[in-house]
Protein backbone atom coordinates (compact mmCIF):
# COMPACT_ATOMS: atom_id res chain seq x y z
CA UNK A 1 0.00 0.00 0.00
CA UNK A 2 1.88 3.11 -1.14
CA UNK A 3 2.03 6.35 0.77
CA UNK A 4 1.24 8.58 -2.18
CA UNK A 5 2.81 12.03 -2.10
CA UNK A 6 3.00 14.58 -4.90
CA UNK A 7 5.63 17.18 -4.17
CA UNK A 8 5.01 18.22 -0.57
CA UNK A 9 1.26 17.67 -0.74
CA UNK A 10 -0.86 14.56 -0.75
CA UNK A 11 -3.42 13.63 -3.39
CA UNK A 12 -6.61 13.20 -1.37
CA UNK A 13 -9.50 11.31 -2.90
CA UNK A 14 -12.98 12.52 -2.01
CA UNK A 15 -15.30 10.27 -0.05
CA UNK A 16 -17.49 8.84 -2.78
CA UNK A 17 -20.35 6.72 -1.49
CA UNK A 18 -21.34 4.11 1.04
CA UNK A 19 -20.53 1.18 -1.23
CA UNK A 20 -17.30 -0.75 -0.97
CA UNK A 21 -14.86 -0.98 1.90
CA UNK A 22 -14.84 1.65 4.65
CA UNK A 23 -11.89 2.16 7.01
CA UNK A 24 -13.14 2.75 10.57
CA UNK A 25 -10.93 3.89 13.45
CA UNK A 26 -11.79 4.56 17.09
CA UNK A 27 -9.17 6.20 19.31
CA UNK A 28 -9.40 5.24 22.95
CA UNK A 29 -7.17 6.18 25.85
CA UNK A 30 -5.40 2.80 25.83
CA UNK A 31 -6.07 1.28 22.41
CA UNK A 32 -6.87 2.39 18.88
CA UNK A 33 -9.40 0.07 17.28
CA UNK A 34 -9.00 -0.18 13.51
CA UNK A 35 -11.28 -2.13 11.21
CA UNK A 36 -12.70 -2.37 7.72
CA UNK A 37 -16.37 -2.81 6.88
CA UNK A 38 -17.70 -3.92 3.50
CA UNK A 39 -21.31 -2.79 3.42
CA UNK A 40 -22.44 -4.08 6.85
CA UNK A 41 -19.94 -6.94 7.12
CA UNK A 42 -16.89 -6.40 9.34
CA UNK A 43 -13.83 -7.66 7.44
CA UNK A 44 -11.48 -7.34 10.40
CA UNK A 45 -10.99 -5.58 13.72
CA UNK A 46 -7.61 -5.06 15.36
CA UNK A 47 -6.14 -3.02 18.22
CA UNK A 48 -3.05 -0.83 18.36
CA UNK A 49 -1.63 0.92 21.41
CA UNK A 50 -2.52 4.58 21.82
CA UNK A 51 0.73 6.55 22.00
CA UNK A 52 0.69 10.35 22.24
CA UNK A 53 4.36 10.52 21.26
CA UNK A 54 3.92 8.86 17.85
CA UNK A 55 3.99 10.97 14.69
CA UNK A 56 1.47 10.78 11.88
CA UNK A 57 4.02 8.82 9.81
CA UNK A 58 4.47 6.25 12.57
CA UNK A 59 0.72 5.77 12.80
CA UNK A 60 0.48 5.64 9.00
CA UNK A 61 3.01 2.81 8.93
CA UNK A 62 1.05 0.94 11.60
CA UNK A 63 -2.22 1.33 9.68
CA UNK A 64 -0.52 0.34 6.43
CA UNK A 65 0.87 -2.83 8.04
CA UNK A 66 -2.53 -3.84 9.42
CA UNK A 67 -4.18 -3.40 6.02
CA UNK A 68 -1.43 -5.42 4.34
CA UNK A 69 -1.94 -8.29 6.80
CA UNK A 70 -5.54 -8.53 5.54
CA UNK A 71 -4.53 -8.02 1.88
CA UNK A 72 -6.49 -4.78 1.59
CA UNK A 73 -5.15 -2.25 -0.91
CA UNK A 74 -5.57 1.50 -0.51
CA UNK A 75 -7.57 1.72 -3.74
CA UNK A 76 -10.05 -0.82 -2.33
CA UNK A 77 -11.06 1.61 0.40
CA UNK A 78 -13.88 3.99 -0.58
CA UNK A 79 -14.17 5.98 2.62
CA UNK A 80 -12.90 6.47 6.14
CA UNK A 81 -14.34 7.57 9.49
CA UNK A 82 -12.74 8.33 12.87
CA UNK A 83 -14.10 8.66 16.39
CA UNK A 84 -11.92 9.71 19.31
CA UNK A 85 -11.85 10.39 23.03
CA UNK A 86 -8.27 11.66 22.71
CA UNK A 87 -8.60 15.16 21.19
CA UNK A 88 -4.85 15.77 20.90
CA UNK A 89 -4.51 12.80 18.53
CA UNK A 90 -7.37 13.54 16.14
CA UNK A 91 -5.36 15.56 13.62
CA UNK A 92 -2.43 13.13 13.83
CA UNK A 93 -4.62 10.11 13.07
CA UNK A 94 -6.56 12.02 10.42
CA UNK A 95 -3.30 12.89 8.62
CA UNK A 96 -2.07 9.30 8.97
CA UNK A 97 -5.23 7.96 7.31
CA UNK A 98 -4.84 10.46 4.47
CA UNK A 99 -1.26 9.30 3.92
CA UNK A 100 -2.27 5.65 3.64
CA UNK A 101 -5.56 5.70 1.70
CA UNK A 102 -5.61 9.18 0.07
CA UNK A 103 -9.02 9.90 1.59
CA UNK A 104 -10.02 12.64 4.00
CA UNK A 105 -11.79 10.81 6.84
CA UNK A 106 -15.05 11.87 8.41
CA UNK A 107 -14.56 12.69 12.10
CA UNK A 108 -17.45 11.96 14.49
CA UNK A 109 -18.34 15.14 16.36
CA UNK A 110 -20.64 18.16 16.37
CA UNK A 111 -22.42 18.57 13.06
CA UNK A 112 -22.14 14.88 12.11
CA UNK A 113 -25.47 13.12 11.62
CA UNK A 114 -25.97 10.14 13.92
CA UNK A 115 -29.74 9.68 13.87
CA UNK A 116 -29.65 9.54 17.67
CA UNK A 117 -31.53 12.00 19.86
CA UNK A 118 -29.26 12.74 22.84
CA UNK A 119 -31.22 13.70 25.95
CA UNK A 120 -28.32 14.91 28.07
CA UNK A 121 -27.65 18.17 29.92
CA UNK A 122 -24.67 18.87 27.64
CA UNK A 123 -24.92 16.62 24.56
CA UNK A 124 -21.61 17.85 23.11
CA UNK A 125 -19.75 16.42 26.12
CA UNK A 126 -20.93 12.87 25.50
CA UNK A 127 -17.99 10.75 24.31
CA UNK A 128 -18.10 9.91 20.62
CA UNK A 129 -17.48 6.24 21.42
CA UNK A 130 -20.66 6.15 23.52
CA UNK A 131 -22.67 7.64 20.68
CA UNK A 132 -21.21 5.22 18.14
CA UNK A 133 -21.94 2.23 20.41
CA UNK A 134 -25.51 3.44 20.94
CA UNK A 135 -26.09 3.94 17.20
CA UNK A 136 -24.91 0.40 16.46
CA UNK A 137 -26.79 -1.22 19.35
CA UNK A 138 -30.06 0.52 18.44
CA UNK A 139 -29.63 -0.41 14.78
CA UNK A 140 -28.74 -4.06 15.41
CA UNK A 141 -30.65 -4.93 18.60
CA UNK A 142 -33.47 -2.40 18.73
CA UNK A 143 -34.57 -0.19 21.60
CA UNK A 144 -34.59 -0.04 24.54
CA UNK A 145 -31.03 -1.22 24.92
CA UNK A 146 -28.31 -0.95 27.55
CA UNK A 147 -24.72 -0.94 26.24
CA UNK A 148 -21.66 -1.87 28.30
CA UNK A 149 -18.26 -0.86 26.88
CA UNK A 150 -15.35 -2.26 28.89
CA UNK A 151 -12.14 -0.37 28.16
CA UNK A 152 -9.88 2.01 30.07
CA UNK A 153 -13.14 3.17 31.64
CA UNK A 154 -16.22 0.99 31.75
CA UNK A 155 -19.23 2.86 30.41
CA UNK A 156 -22.84 1.79 30.68
CA UNK A 157 -25.27 3.66 28.42
CA UNK A 158 -29.04 3.48 28.05
CA UNK A 159 -31.26 4.09 25.04
CA UNK A 160 -34.98 4.23 25.81
CA UNK A 161 -37.85 2.61 23.92
CA UNK A 162 -38.17 5.70 21.70
CA UNK A 163 -34.55 5.50 20.57
CA UNK A 164 -33.35 8.39 22.75
CA UNK A 165 -29.91 8.28 24.35
CA UNK A 166 -30.82 9.05 27.97
CA UNK A 167 -27.49 8.71 29.80
CA UNK A 168 -25.69 6.12 31.86
CA UNK A 169 -22.73 5.58 34.16
CA UNK A 170 -18.92 5.64 33.98
CA UNK A 171 -16.69 3.67 36.34
CA UNK A 172 -12.97 2.86 36.40
CA UNK A 173 -12.09 0.04 34.03
CA UNK A 174 -10.74 -3.28 35.27
CA UNK A 175 -7.28 -2.44 33.93
CA UNK A 176 -7.23 0.92 35.72
CA UNK A 177 -8.31 -0.78 38.95
CA UNK A 178 -5.59 -3.41 38.65
CA UNK A 179 -2.89 -0.82 37.90
CA UNK A 180 -3.96 1.29 40.86
CA UNK A 181 -4.02 -1.74 43.17
CA UNK A 182 -0.55 -2.97 42.23
CA UNK A 183 1.10 0.47 42.10
CA UNK A 184 -0.23 1.61 45.47
CA UNK A 185 0.47 -1.52 47.46
CA UNK A 186 3.86 -2.97 48.39
CA UNK A 187 3.06 -6.68 48.13
CA UNK A 188 0.38 -6.98 45.44
CA UNK A 189 1.76 -7.82 41.97
CA UNK A 190 0.48 -6.97 38.52
CA UNK A 191 -1.61 -9.86 37.26
CA UNK A 192 -3.06 -11.07 33.97
CA UNK A 193 -6.79 -11.03 33.32
CA UNK A 194 -7.28 -14.77 33.36
CA UNK A 195 -10.53 -16.22 34.60
CA UNK A 196 -10.42 -16.83 38.36
CA UNK A 197 -10.92 -20.35 39.66
CA UNK A 198 -13.78 -19.12 41.80
CA UNK A 199 -14.88 -16.22 43.99
CA UNK A 200 -12.87 -17.52 46.95
CA UNK A 201 -9.18 -17.21 46.14
CA UNK A 202 -6.64 -19.49 47.83
CA UNK A 203 -3.54 -17.37 47.13
CA UNK A 204 -2.78 -13.71 46.55
CA UNK A 205 -2.98 -13.83 42.77
CA UNK A 206 -6.27 -15.75 42.76
CA UNK A 207 -7.68 -13.39 45.37
CA UNK A 208 -6.80 -10.44 43.15
CA UNK A 209 -8.30 -12.12 40.08
CA UNK A 210 -11.48 -12.84 42.02
CA UNK A 211 -11.74 -9.26 43.21
CA UNK A 212 -11.05 -7.73 39.82
CA UNK A 213 -13.20 -10.05 37.68
CA UNK A 214 -16.10 -10.78 40.03
CA UNK A 215 -15.94 -7.27 41.45
CA UNK A 216 -16.19 -5.67 38.02
CA UNK A 217 -18.89 -8.09 36.89
CA UNK A 218 -20.85 -7.36 40.07
CA UNK A 219 -20.53 -3.61 39.49
CA UNK A 220 -21.86 -3.98 35.95
CA UNK A 221 -24.78 -6.13 37.13
CA UNK A 222 -25.60 -3.68 39.90
CA UNK A 223 -25.64 -0.63 37.63
CA UNK A 224 -27.67 -2.43 34.95
CA UNK A 225 -30.26 -3.50 37.54
CA UNK A 226 -30.52 0.06 38.85
CA UNK A 227 -30.90 1.52 35.34
CA UNK A 228 -33.67 -0.99 34.62
CA UNK A 229 -35.45 -0.04 37.85
CA UNK A 230 -34.96 3.69 37.25
CA UNK A 231 -36.22 3.59 33.65
CA UNK A 232 -38.91 0.98 34.22
CA UNK A 233 -37.71 -1.26 31.40
CA UNK A 234 -39.84 -4.42 31.31
CA UNK A 235 -42.38 -2.97 33.75
CA UNK A 236 -45.82 -1.38 33.43
CA UNK A 237 -46.11 -2.32 29.77
CA UNK A 238 -42.67 -1.04 28.80
CA UNK A 239 -40.52 -3.39 26.72
CA UNK A 240 -37.55 -5.06 28.37
CA UNK A 241 -34.13 -3.67 27.51
CA UNK A 242 -31.67 -5.69 25.44
CA UNK A 243 -28.23 -5.96 27.01
CA UNK A 244 -25.09 -5.83 24.87
CA UNK A 245 -21.40 -5.50 25.75
CA UNK A 246 -18.32 -4.58 23.76
CA UNK A 247 -14.74 -3.46 24.42
CA UNK A 248 -11.38 -5.13 24.87
CA UNK A 249 -12.15 -6.89 28.16
CA UNK A 250 -15.80 -7.73 27.51
CA UNK A 251 -15.07 -11.40 26.76
CA UNK A 252 -13.19 -11.68 30.07
CA UNK A 253 -15.68 -9.89 32.35
CA UNK A 254 -19.13 -10.50 30.88
CA UNK A 255 -19.22 -14.32 31.38
CA UNK A 256 -19.12 -13.65 35.13
CA UNK A 257 -22.11 -11.30 35.08
CA UNK A 258 -25.43 -12.66 36.29
CA UNK A 259 -27.41 -10.70 33.74
CA UNK A 260 -27.58 -12.28 30.29
CA UNK A 261 -25.52 -9.87 28.22
CA UNK A 262 -24.73 -10.35 24.53
CA UNK A 263 -21.03 -9.85 23.77
CA UNK A 264 -20.40 -8.03 20.48
CA UNK A 265 -16.71 -7.11 19.92
CA UNK A 266 -17.34 -5.42 16.54
CA UNK A 267 -20.22 -3.22 17.73
CA UNK A 268 -18.26 0.03 17.56
CA UNK A 269 -16.81 -0.65 14.10
CA UNK A 270 -20.31 -1.29 12.71
CA UNK A 271 -21.58 1.85 14.44
CA UNK A 272 -18.94 3.91 12.66
CA UNK A 273 -20.11 2.46 9.34
CA UNK A 274 -23.75 3.31 10.12
CA UNK A 275 -22.79 6.90 10.93
CA UNK A 276 -20.64 7.10 7.80
CA UNK A 277 -23.64 6.00 5.72
CA UNK A 278 -25.75 8.83 7.16
CA UNK A 279 -23.23 11.49 6.20
CA UNK A 280 -22.08 10.55 2.69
Amino acid sequence: IPLRLVGSEMCIRDRKNTKGTILAIDMGNTNIVIGCVDDDKVIFEERLSTDLSKTELEYAISFKNVLEIYNIKSEDINGAIISSVVPQLVNVIKAAVEKVVDIEPLVVGPGVKTGLNILMDQPKQVGSDLIVDAVAATHDYGAPVIIVDIGTATTISAVDENGNYIGGAILPGAGVSMNSLSSRTAQLPRISFDAPKGPVGKNTVDCMKSGLIYGHAGSIDGIIDRIIDCCGFGKNGKPAAKLVATGGLSKVIIPFCRNRIETDPALLIRGLKYIYDKNV
